[in-house]
């Protein structure tokens, strides 16, 4: 793809998100769209947001279990940015109505990190000595492609099909807790509607935020000090809609629950 056809794009689908409206994947439409220019469409995306008076407040890993993988039929991670006005506290009621299109509830542990995190080279115990903490959440993921329709080329354009957050309102130090064996429920209006344990994002948490580290570090982005790390589902997505109550439990560090208007 050229710069203008990048921009184009990147233009298109911030025009979407602002406007609730989806397109036709990417993917169908430019038979030589690559992963590289995928991810030049999102910084334009992203772009397009800063200049409208959004702040980065930190990264996200996208599509790290084999559940999620298999559900979207894209079968490797990716990447995308967390905008301060995406993020919700526990309690606040999230507005996915007014701000989103086509939603899909995911829990996940959010690491804050105390250190910058730059890549290549990070290991998983560089990893863990710059978390500051981690945090029960839920990601709020929305697709501005057509009925989530996506090849791995249409997530990544899309900003990693980043929505919203919540975290919980318990912090824990990576330390005091086993990331790869903690086990997660989530429920749904009452119901348990599924299980995942730490491992179920590339064997654990700490893998996916290493991965991440280690990717961005070939293009010269860091993982900066105070910023949340969104590090990937455990459990598959779950579709939402207004009236719906979730809550998630994460042995050994906590709950996080919202509820969807």
């Amino acid at each position: 793809m050229n710069k203008e056809q990048i921009k184009a794009c990147g233009d298109e689908l911030y025009n979407a998100l602002t406007q609730k409206h989806t397109l036709k994947p990417l993917t169908e439409r430019f038979d030589d769209i690559s992963i590289e220019d995928a991810y030049h469409i999102s910084l334009q995306m992203v772009e397009r947001r800063v200049q409208a008076g959004a702040k980065i407040i930190g990264k996200k890993i996208g599509v790290t279990s084999k559940t999620v993988q298999n559900m979207l039929n894209v079968h490797q991670p990716d990447f995308g940015y967390l905008t301060h006005d995406m993020a919700y506290s526990q309690g606040e009621e999230m507005p996915i109505s007014q701000k989103l299109i086509q939603p899909k509830a995911e829990g996940e542990i959010a690491f804050i990190l105390k250190k910058d995190l730059i890549g290549p080279g990070i290991t998983n115990a560089d990893v863990l000595a710059a978390t500051d903490c981690v945090i029960p959440c839920f990601e709020v993921v929305d697709s501005r492609i057509e009925n989530w329709n996506i090849k791995i080329q249409d997530t990544v354009a899309d900003n990693a099909s980043c929505g919203l957050f919540v975290l919980g309102d318990k912090a824990v130090s990576p330390s005091k807790v086993d990331l790869s064996t903690c086990g997660m429920v989530v429920e749904k209006n009452g119901k348990i509607i599924s299980t995942g344990a730490g491992a179920a994002a590339l064997g654990s948490p700490v893998n996916c935020v290493t991965w991440l580290a280690n990717t961005l570090g070939q293009f010269g982005i860091p993982l900066k000090a105070g910023e949340v790390i969104l590090s990937g589902s455990l459990v598959p997505l779950e579709p939402v809609t207004a009236g719906d109550f979730m809550s998630v439990s994460i042995g050994g560090i906590g709950n996080a629950s919202v509820r969807f208007v």
